[in-house]
């Protein structure tokens, strides 16, 4: 009986030791799964920390960047594209976040100027000027070209009954969207006959990132195809020729690298967008946009 009982004990014990061994090693790999779980978040937080806030700006606000004057804060007197040019930007920034499409080009292939932009989602992107102008699009009954939004949100139109389409004071919304970024700052400056408010530059690293992405891509990491290229920087690309300020990113380069560069800018202008829509994976808004200004 005593000998049971030891047996019995003993037998106890060893599984209570399992379990105990069992446990232990249950802990241990939880705590490193714990361990690897936060190695990973460590990792994506110092991603993010890494990351310049250039990239976090839309297509909206690096054009708006490329084209002010570092320490002015303010655009050429003389650029008269830039403001179409950012309505062009909201389109495309829309289209890449999936909130607009162009509809169906139809049997007989309506041309990307004939074919009308849709709302493909309502959801809210965070930015008001997107926001507000994805609300007009989404409310304009029937829909309108890309040729006629970029009209409509600048307003350019003849028709008064929809002047209320235009988006004011553009450029003062997108340089206080980069104030809050810490990318510029704010200042009155005196014109004489007049005080205006102008937004000089106080984070050079990040235009500088900005710059040197439109460079490398032109440069370095050039792979003569645009659809290998970030659509992204695509767009940025022929979006900041559109509104003129292109030029700015590749002024403080050499003579021949300016050269190369305007060279192989010039040859993604001279792109068919009615061609390069019918490619696989392409966006359709975006090339459309291309084709309004430069038709």
């Amino acid at each position: 009986m005593t000998s049971l009982t030891q047996r019995t004990s003993g037998l106890v014990q060893r599984k209570t030791e399992a379990s105990r061994n069992a446990a232990a090693a249950a802990d241990k790999e939880k705590g490193s799964g714990e361990e690897d779980d936060e190695a990973r978040r460590g990792e994506e937080e110092d991603d993010d920390k890494g990351d310049s806030k250039e990239t976090r700006l839309t297509l909206m606000e690096e054009v708006l960047l490329l084209g002010l004057k570092d320490r002015e804060g303010y655009t050429s007197f003389w650029n008269d594209c830039i403001s179409s040019g950012l309505r062009g930007c909201m389109l495309v920034e829309l289209a890449l976040r999936g909130r607009l499409h162009l509809e169906p080009c139809g049997v007989r292939r309506k041309s990307l100027l004939a074919r009308k932009v849709i709302c493909k989602s309502d959801a809210p992107t965070g930015d008001v000027l997107l926001d507000e102008a994805l609300k007009h699009i989404k409310e304009t009954q029937p829909p309108e070209t890309v040729q006629s939004w970029i009209e409509l949100l600048s307003g350019e139109t003849w028709n008064p009954l929809k002047l209320h389409y235009q988006l004011r004071n553009v450029r003062e919304r997108l340089a206080k969207n980069l104030v809050e970024k810490g990318v510029l700052t704010t200042e009155k400056q005196n014109f004489l006959l007049f005080d205006m408010t102008t937004h000089p530059l106080t984070n050079s690293n990040i235009k500088q990132r900005l710059i040197k992405k439109v460079q490398d891509s032109v440069l370095d990491k050039w792979v003569n195809d645009p659809h290998r290229m970030d659509k992204r920087v695509l767009a940025l690309i022929l979006l900041a020729h559109s509104s003129d300020v292109l030029e700015n990113a590749f002024a403080p380069l050499q003579d021949d690298q300016y050269d190369l560069c305007m060279k192989r800018v010039h040859s993604l202008l001279e792109l068919e967008p009615e061609k390069e829509c019918t490619k696989p994976n392409v966006n359709e808004l975006m090339w459309a946009v291309v084709a309004a200004f430069t038709k």
